[in-house]
């Protein structure tokens, strides 16, 4: 695929690309997912170039050793296990050389094309090019700075630190920059590589169905009960522990959620069980940027038509999260621009399906999020969550009627004041100005010629001893200046 050849930067935003329904074809997706961004390792040499230049020429004095093997290379960092002085085993990720200053070419080249596509393509223009780029500059800046993932594994850490089911890793501060990250091993295995699954139960002293539960409810506790959760939670980032326990690692691109948008995903996961697509429609229109062209009943009923086939099947048959990215494409069509952060938990569910259908092939991810939608509630009306809010309110409102007196105040001076004038903007007023002055153009010269012809014959009516073409001169040029002003505004009459 071209994206591939263009390089990492054209592969990323192709995965971003894959994610928007909304925004691209369907055939476009299903070329654009199969884009990886696995490249050729780097040498060790060069990677520990990288950690000199970041730690400090004594930056060995820090570590007991580190291992030349490759743990993974990808487009933006390559990962290598190490050691502590202290003998903790650790894990090195490691940016590679020149990546920002290709991905900042790459991105020049990105924003001219979208800039050439939104003056040329008007077609495109309802769905902002060059706002698509600027949202993959901003993943990208958070991604590229592992300074940010650091202290996005903090976070994750602190929210789990009450769970030992769920294991995060703990990050070495005083080892991580910009371009390294330094952060404790889990002892475990990756999902991915693990072919046998008998092995989780006989290697892991684990059950799979207690596995899937245990990974499910971290990740519904990091949307509902968080707001924070983990945007790219793919087999290879999930690993399997001793005793039913679970490691999450890569925290280089999170989501965030509100209270408003967490209780519209609850509110769209029950309609989607309901079948209640009007109510699914109007969550969508609720979370979307106001809009007075939408159709509710026409868009509700687009969702059913595609959503209403896969009802009841299981994960052997369907997606959750690709049914919700396709009702994002409808309510796109319907000129409703939906949220990154909602795209975003789309495309996290796909993520969090592919994982429970690595371990079951029947795992059914509605049916199991639905069995835990009382505490899910609970989570989002616990009494501290509506205390916050309603001091939120309490202070807003309180700013509004302390400030109101004056506010009125003012108004009223402003009108009793006699040199007050308000000001009316009407939509397309301009226009019916310029309609207007043409049409008192036209009326102006119908009064002149009507003028001149009235002059002219009674001046041809009065003895003249100049004469033109036997009438008298003066009124020869007033019926000759009355017909090319004539002339003139039939052809403005004609071309109107």
């Amino acid at each position: 695929m071209s994206f591939e050849e263009l390089g990492p930067t054209f592969v990323k935003f192709g995965q971003l690309l894959a994610t928007r329904p909304d925004l691209v074809p369907q055939d476009f997706i299903d070329e654009m997912s199969l884009l990886h961004d696995q490249v050729q390792p780097l040498s060790f040499s060069t990677v520990t170039d990288v950690i000199s230049e970041e730690l400090g020429s004594d930056w060995q004095k820090h570590f007991k050793s580190i291992s030349e093997n490759v743990l993974g290379s990808a487009s933006i960092a390559q990962v290598h296990s190490a050691e502590l002085l202290s003998g903790t085993k650790v894990v090195l990720k490691v940016q590679r050389p020149g990546i920002l200053i290709k991905i900042n070419d790459d991105l020049n080249v990105l924003y001219f094309i979208a800039e050439l596509m939104d003056k040329y393509i008007p077609e495109v223009r309802p769905f902002n090019p060059i706002g698509m780029v600027d949202e993959y500059f901003k993943t990208l800046q958070l991604e590229t700075n592992f300074v940010i993932e650091a202290n996005n594994l903090r976070r994750f850490k602190e929210n789990f630190k009450d769970n030992t089911s769920v294991i995060i890793p703990e990050v070495h501060f005083p080892l991580t920059t910009e371009r390294v990250l330094t952060m404790q091993a889990i002892e475990g295995k990756p999902l991915s590589q693990m072919h046998d699954l008998t092995e989780i139960s006989e290697k892991y002293n684990s059950t799979p169905d207690k596995i899937i539960e245990i990974g499910l409810k971290a990740y519904l506790k990091m949307v509902f009960v968080d707001g924070f959760f983990h945007g790219d939670l793919h087999p290879g980032n999930f690993f399997i522990l001793p005793n039913n326990k679970i490691g999450l690692v890569d925290f280089g691109v999170v989501g965030r959620l509100n209270f408003k948008t967490q209780t519209a995903i609850v509110n769209m996961l029950v309609a989607l069980s309901k079948e209640d697509y009007l109510r699914l429609a109007y969550e969508y229109v609720d979370l979307a940027p106001y809009s007075d062209k939408v159709n509710v009943d026409l868009f509700a009923k687009e969702l059913q038509a595609i959503i209403a086939p896969y009802f009841g099947l299981t994960l052997r048959n369907i997606n959750v999260g690709k049914i919700l990215l396709s009702s994002s494409s409808v309510a796109a069509r319907h000129g409703l621009t939906v949220p990154t952060e909602l795209m975003l938990f789309f495309k996290s569910i796909i993520s969090i399906e592919s994982l429970g259908q690595k371990i079951s092939k029947d795992f059914d991810f509605l049916t199991f999020t639905l069995s835990q939608v009382n505490d899910v509630a609970e989570s989002l009306f616990q009494p501290v969550k509506i205390a916050n809010e309603a001091g939120l309110i309490f202070r807003e409102s309180r700013n509004f009627v302390s400030a109101l007196p004056r506010q009125l105040n003012l108004m009223m001076r402003k009108l009793n004041s006699p040199d007050y004038h308000s000001k009316v903007h009407l939509e397309d007023f301009s226009e019916f100005k310029d309609t207007f002055l043409k049409s008192f153009t036209l009326l102006f010269l119908g009064i002149v010629i009507a003028a001149l012809l009235i002059s002219s014959t009674l001046l041809y009516l009065q003895p003249s001893v100049w004469l033109i073409a036997g009438l008298p001169g003066l009124s020869f040029v007033g019926y000759m200046i009355s017909a090319v002003l004539g002339l003139y505004a039939a052809y403005n009459l004609w071309k109107k």
